[in-house]
């Protein structure tokens, strides 16, 4: 049975491990420096919420931040949702969305973003059947790989 929670510091070993895969091998995220346990254990810490999905292991995680610098961006926050290949198609991603929906209402947010790669149609379509609407592509903002890479910006009002 999948539980979602909210992650701890002990978390941390598993999250990072299963982050760094989708920063070394894939187009997911555009960042090509891996996070460190440190780094992870501080987000756990200090972000807003930091949700985690397991069913005897980590299937997955989600968490968000605000969205860019300064108050005017303090109410509109951008977020990270990765799954394990073992959790997809399971409905692992529909729960954690749904509790971090509602964890970034609670925390006052009102705007949740999304950047997704352009050639992950997997996740831009998950956004969509999650109630997000695309809001911009930026061409060639993304560089890895060797090559350039479109962002797909994607948001979801969240409801009082």
């Amino acid at each position: 049975m999948v539980t979602i929670r909210h992650a701890t510091e002990g978390d941390a070993s598993a999250i990072t491990a299963l982050w760094n895969h989708f920063i070394r091998d894939t187009i997911v995220t555009f960042n090509p420096t891996e996070k460190t346990g440190a780094e992870v254990a501080e987000a756990i810490l200090t972000r807003p919420a930091f949700l985690v999905a397991e069913d005897a292991g980590l299937l997955g995680f989600a968490t968000f931040s605000q969205f860019r610098g300064g108050a005017g961006y303090a109410r509109t926050m951008e977020h990270t949702i990765l799954l394990g290949t073992e959790a997809r198609g399971r409905g692992v991603g529909r729960a954690l969305m749904t509790a971090l929906c509602t964890a970034a209402r609670e925390s006052g947010a009102h705007v949740l973003v999304a950047g997704v790669s352009g050639e992950n149609a997997g996740a831009i379509a998950f956004h969509l059947a999650e109630g997000f609407a695309i809001t911009g592509r930026m061409p060639e903002v993304g560089w890895k790989f060797g090559r350039w890479h479109e962002l797909v910006l994607l948001q979801k009002v969240l409801a009082a």
